[in-house]
Parts: structure tokens; sequence; C-alpha cells
């Protein structure tokens, strides 16, 4: 493996960096309370990567399992323990655990825990997924056609 080739070919290099306070109001509220932080975006990071805070309350929340054609997706657990279906069992996670999916991994997560978790949430390449985030608020008044449409045009292939 070697390194990709150079993108920036300047001599000195640039003032570039973003700077994002820890109080900066999250991006996204749903209903149940659930936060989502828009860190990185793929717009951002010219595709490639985006880089997601998820602070969920002590409700059940999270995705059953599912997979992606296009991107891969990463959890880093903050505070809390999320339950991270990893295609063949569900991991009861900690601060600290790191968990990776390629492309086409099946996975889940869920917050069971009756506690507070939160977690950062990575993917490769930077795919839009803050259509996907703020599209699930609306996901209970869409028909199954439309249901079916938006997790095609997101991604997210269901399993039965």
């Amino acid at each position: 493996m070697t390194y990709p080739p150079p993108q920036y070919h300047g001599e000195t290099g640039e003032v570039s960096a973003t700077y994002r306070p820890d109080a900066t109001p999250p991006e996204l509220v749903y209903p149940n309370g659930t936060t989502v932080r828009y860190l990185s975006s793929g717009a951002s990071t010219g595709g490639l990567f985006g880089l997601y805070r998820w602070e969920c309350g002590p409700g059940v929340t999270g995705p059953d399992p599912h997979f992606h054609r296009s991107i891969s997706e990463s959890f880093y657990i903050l505070s809390g323990s999320m339950r991270i279906y990893n295609g063949e069992k569900w991991l009861d996670t900690e601060p600290g655990d790191y968990v990776h999916v390629p492309i086409g991994g099946i996975h889940a997560f869920k917050n069971e825990s009756g506690e507070p978790a939160s977690m950062l949430l990575h993917f490769s390449p930077g795919a839009p997924r803050e259509g996907y985030f703020e599209g699930l608020v609306n996901i209970g008044q869409m028909s199954e056609d439309e249901k079916a449409r938006f997790y095609l045009e997101h991604d997210n292939i269901w399993l039965d």
C-alpha cells in the first residue's frame, strides 16, 4: 500500500483548517431527542469522508440490519453503551470501542442500555448522509413506494 497521489501542489501549505466548538448546536434534533452534529460532511471534505456525532437518550433507537453498496461505516463509542450488529452477532460496546463495517458489510445499531449514549459515525467516501438523516424525520408519512425510493437513493439495503 502506498500513499495516494498528491492533491495539493503548493509549496508553502495553506490556512484551511475548520474549527467547530463543542457548544455548537446540533444540525438535527429528532422528535425522540436524538441529536446529530454534522462535524464533517462529504461536501466539506471533497467527498473523502463524512463524520457525524450521534447522541441519543435512554430510549431504544437505531436502525435494523442493513448494508450499503457504496460506503463503509464506522462507529466510535464516546459515552454510554450502544449495541452494534456486526453481521453475525450483537456487540455490547462501551466508550473507546470501535467497529468498522466495510462496503457491503451487514450492520445495525441500537441503544438498548436504558441510558444516554453517544458515538461518532464515519462514512467513507463522503456520501451526503445529511439528506438521509433529515429524511428519516418524515419516514412515517411516506408510502411504501416512497420509502423504497428514499432508501434506494440513500444506499440503505434492508435485510428481511
